[in-house]
């Protein structure tokens, strides 16, 4: 690009820098002029490019975030263009520090954003798989280093000698492990039972419209071409003022069918399409990294493309940050599914995620536990996104990695009353690769929180950090080590095991007690999760749970595979195959039954 050499005079509209003495003869030229420029054409690169000597000036992730751009020199004043509007004071002395005197001039968002795109795209795309700390991460979790591999070798030697050697204790070994395990699942839902039973009184707040914040919604979308339309609808409906919300639909470039399906629909001005570069790692968080860096609110929101969120949604969101403590910087929503009733699947799936939402999420949050955050209907504040790093490319459940992180920065995150209905994954196959992607990332999340159990301990504190191995190791263990204790009911039909030869009579009716009563207590649990829900004719189906867990073992062992072999690889789940329940009906729902 050639260097811009037009005179003041033709320059877009600039605005001068704070008044200096009068007796300054340039300065009051440069004023002068720039006054006069105040109705002339603002910065346009087509017809007045970017000097590239002074464009790379600020780092490109900068210069997205905070729509500036250095376009040019005037005199001894470099020329910045800046979509801001109103009060640039802050940016001006931030910027004058690092760039000495600055003249502002008018650029559009969109220019700026394309030009540092089209120019630093690689750049920011390895920033976005690279934003989160190396301790703080997986993306090593791939690598074979000659302590891992001696330890992992020592490790399934020593399983396999014994089990060789020993088969009777090595059993024994596994179903004590799966029993203890057992016990501490049962204590855990008894007390997130007990303390998420009652619901939390409702507080009233009315953030006047001049104090509410601009909220950014990042939507990321891949081959989600069947449901793009239906997308841009539902998220129409949204009540919050539209000046004030801006909807970023995140794309992968090669995504050419969604693509296409957004571009033959007119978006309104508040929402926009980012589009992620290319690159080996295709994966959810990596393109909200990348994405981030685009949005301008103070708090930020995560959707999927095929969620449903109630109408008044960020309304709810806004009011519940303005009455919380300033510690807290994470709002979770509340999951459901609109197609319930397509099959049994659907209608176990939406029991499971009624229990975990409306019971055990909101009793751990009371209890003080970190939150493992779902996938979306995540609102997060600017700040604290940013300064824990955003979330992990690597990561197949960032969001349940993303809580973690957020408690050990001691950051708070409150469960809202607010329901966003999304498509329960209701066929057998894909449920079990859904699972087991969300294992295999509890896993990796387990295996890199826990590189440094002390620090972890440290840094959580002893409360958060027991609820972390309740959260994680208790839920890999629980369906890893089921089939030991499957093998107990065989107890039942007469047939004895390796633990049942060794154990009085008396403690094997025990553990027999004992699984009834975990048992009942999921029943118990699972209907009082349903009663807070709209789904009324899902009660009989609680006790079908028994029958709907035993798939994740499945999964597990899918997991523990991929772990080995293919830990970052994204197991997509297609949407847009099941329709709600009630074709064109209000799935919007704006409370909480």
């Amino acid at each position: 690009m050639a260097q811009n050499t037009s005179p003041i005079a033709d320059l877009p509209f600039v605005q001068p820098r704070r008044s200096t003495p009068a007796s300054d003869p340039t300065e009051r030229t440069v004023q002068s002029a720039t006054r006069l420029a105040v109705k002339a054409r603002r910065l346009d690169p087509i017809t007045n490019p970017p000097d590239p000597d002074v464009c790379d000036r600020l780092p490109p992730e900068f210069c997205i975030e905070h729509r500036v751009l250095p376009w040019g020199r005037l005199g001894q004043a470099l020329l910045v263009g800046t979509a801001h509007e109103g009060d640039r004071t802050q940016l001006r002395d931030m910027l004058e520090h690092q760039l000495g005197p600055i003249l502002f001039g008018d650029a559009s968002e969109a220019d700026i954003h394309d030009f540092v795109t089209a120019r630093h795209a690689d750049r920011l795309a390895e920033l976005a798989e690279r934003q989160v700390p190396d301790d703080l991460s997986c993306r090593d979790i791939n690598k074979l280093t000659w302590r891992r591999g001696i330890m992992a070798s020592l490790f399934f030697g020593v399983c396999i000698g014994i089990f060789y050697v020993f088969p009777n204790a090595f059993f024994v070994g596994i179903t004590a492990v799966a029993v203890t395990n057992l016990i501490a699942c049962l204590i855990f839902k008894i007390c997130v039972f007990l303390a998420g039973y009652k619901k939390p009184p409702k507080i009233v707040v009315d953030v006047p419209l001049s104090e509410r914040p601009v909220v950014s919604l990042m939507v990321p979308m891949f081959r989600e071409a069947a449901i793009a339309n239906t997308l841009v609808q539902r998220l129409s409906r949204l009540t919050y003022p539209k000046s004030l919300l801006d909807v970023v639909l995140v794309l992968e470039t090669k995504d050419t069918q969604t693509r296409q399906m957004l571009a033959a629909q007119s978006l309104p001005s508040w929402m926009r399409v980012i589009e992620v570069p290319d690159a080996d790692l295709k994966t959810k968080p990596r393109a909200l990294n990348y994405a981030l860096k685009y949005t301008r609110g103070d708090i930020i929101g995560i959707l999927d493309a095929e969620d449903a969120p109630a109408t008044d949604q960020i309304e709810r969101v806004v009011d519940a940050f303005h009455a919380a403590p300033k510690d807290v910087v994470c709002a979770q929503g509340i999951l459901d599914f609109y197609n319930p009733h397509a099959n049994w699947v659907s209608r176990c799936f939406t029991i499971e995620y009624a229990t975990w939402f409306r019971i055990v999420l909101a009793g751990a949050a009371r209890l003080g536990f970190p939150i493992p955050l779902g996938g979306t209907t995540v609102f997060i504040r600017r700040f604290a996104l940013q300064h824990v790093g955003g979330w992990d490319a690597h990561n197949v459940t960032e969001d349940a990695d993303l809580g973690i992180r957020l408690a050990r920065f001691g950051y708070k995150t409150i469960l809202l009353p607010t329901v966003t209905r999304e498509e329960a994954n209701n066929r057998v196959i894909p449920w079990i690769k859904q699972r087991s992607r969300w294992l295999k990332g509890y896993m990796i999340t387990y295996r890199v929180h826990m590189r440094r159990p002390w620090r972890l301990l440290k840094d959580l504190g002893p409360r958060k950090f027991l609820g972390f191995q309740f959260f994680f190791l208790t839920t890999i263990l629980q369906f890893t080590l089921a089939p030991a204790l499957w093998s107990f009911w065989l107890v039942c039909f007469g047939i004895a095991t390796p633990f049942t030869e060794i154990l009085p009579n008396g403690v094997t009716g025990g553990l027999l007690g004992l699984f009834l009563f975990a048992e009942l207590v999921s029943l118990l649990i699972g209907f009082v999760a349903v009663a807070r829900t709209q789904h009324d004719k899902l009660m009989q189906w609680v006790p079908m749970m028994m029958f709907y867990f035993p798939l994740g073992v499945f999964a597990v062992y899918k997991a523990l595979s991929e772990l080995v072999i293919k830990p970052f690889y994204w197991d997509k789940t297609q949407h847009g195959v099941s329709e709600p329940d009630v074709i064109g009906g209000d799935i919007h729902t704006t409370h909480e039954p």
